[in-house]
C-alpha cells in the first residue's frame, strides 16, 4: 500500500512513524531500500560489519548505534534484508557509520 502524507511517501503503515534524516524523503519504501543498498555496494556510504547473534534484533541494534530503534531499517536495506523479523542469528550485518552519508540516499 502506497501512502502519500506530508510529501513524504511510505511504501507501508508500517514506516508511518518512522523518523526523518536529514532531508530525505523516501524514508522505508522499495527506492530508498534499493538507494541505501547499491551507494553501500558502491562504497558511497561508509559501514562496519557486525555479526547477528542470538536474541539480537535490527531494532535493537539501531537503538544502540543510533539511538533511535525506528531506524532498523537503514541497517535492513545497507545489509541487503528484505524483512528485518526474518533475520537468523549468524546474518551479516552491514552497519552505516554516518547517517548523514545514509540522509543522502534515502
Amino acid at each position: 500500500m502506497i501512502n502519500k502524507s506530508r510529501g513524504i511517501t511510505y511504501m507501508s503503515q508500517r514506516y508511518a512513524n518512522t523518523p526523518k534524516i536529514a532531508a530525505g524523503t523516501q524514508y522505508g519504501t522499495a527506492t530508498a531500500h534499493n538507494n541505501i543498498r547499491g551507494a553501500v555496494q558502491q562504497g558511497q556510504i561508509s559501514t562496519r560489519e557486525h555479526v547477528l547473534k542470538e536474541g539480537e534484533r535490527l531494532d535493537t541494534i539501531a537503538g544502540r548505534v543510533y539511538g533511535n530503534a525506528r531506524l532498523w531499517w537503514i541497517i535492513a536495506a545497507a545489509s541487503g534484508i528484505g524483512w528485518g523479523l526474518q533475520v537468523p542469528p549468524g546474518t551479516q550485518l552491514l552497519i552505516p557509520s554516518d547517517l548523514r552519508q545514509v540522509s543522502q540516499y534515502a
